[in-house]
């Protein structure tokens, strides 16, 4: 059942995430410009539009004051560590990319998004669950849903609907905060598919990390370790993941 709080915190991130893209849009800064795999020129202002509306959408969400703490943190922390990459980034992709780069003591932008998106997920896990040994495989779930959700992020609107079918079942079940993500990734989904502009790293990071918050939020042992492997399982096989997303539908 979809009670208020899921539906309040659907509105608020989708009025807050369109708010913010419009005002962002209104400014015009190239250096908010890149060219996507079509060759289009299309903005990163869908990225900052979405981390705020998941935020303030989490926030009105309801659940409980950790969880909702945890949301903002993960989310907020991913989107300034995707921004980074994302006006500083060398377009390498992959784990084996940025550690291989790392191993000749090269520390690329996307190894300090790597590293602050896991603090950010482990930082959110200490703050969802009560034992260690949860903490640590909530912060997996924060962390690598973020990840999972940058690697499919390879062709117009395909993060933005991940987000949305994967944030469904939580939204039917357990727990308010899968509401956020997907309020705000339905706030942009139409921009996004029409190539008018892309979530960047920023936003994949801060809609995933809200996602993953949401849920470990609503997950026990069980759950946890079963998301963990599957996205671990994900992270190691991470080129076969975005080869997949970027194939025609």
């Amino acid at each position: 059942m979809i009670g208020f709080s899921k539906v309040a915190g659907l509105g608020v991130a989708a009025v807050a995430a369109r708010g913010v893209y419009r005002a962002l849009r209104s400014r015009d800064d190239a250096g908010w410009r890149r060219t996507n795999y079509a060759g289009r020129t299309v903005d990163l202002y869908a990225g900052p539009a979405v981390a705020v509306g998941a935020a303030l959408g989490a926030l009105a969400a309801g659940g409980t004051g950790r969880g909702r703490g945890a949301a903002v943190l993960a989310g907020l922390a991913a989107a300034a560590c995707g921004a980074y990459d994302d006006r500083n980034g060398d377009h390498r992709r992959g784990f084996r990319a940025h550690l291989g780069a790392l191993r000749h003591g090269e520390v690329t932008s996307g190894t300090v998004k790597l590293v602050g998106v896991g603090a950010a997920g482990l930082a959110a896990g200490a703050l969802l669950k009560e034992r260690p040994a949860d903490k640590v495989l909530a912060g997996v779930v924060v962390a690598g849903t973020a990840h999972l959700v940058n690697l499919v992020d390879v062709r117009p609107g395909r993060a933005a609907v991940a987000v949305l079918a994967l944030g469904a079942p939580g939204l039917l079940g357990r727990g308010p905060l899968a509401a956020a993500p997907m309020g705000a990734a339905a706030a942009v989904v139409a921009d996004d598919l029409g190539e008018r502009t892309m979530l960047g790293d920023a936003g994949a990071h801060a809609l995933g990390a809200v996602l993953g918050t949401a849920i470990a939020a609503a997950s026990g042992r069980a759950g946890l370790l079963v998301h963990a492997a599957g996205l671990v399982a994900a992270a190691a096989y991470g080129d076969t993941v975005s080869r997949l997303a970027s194939s025609p539908v």
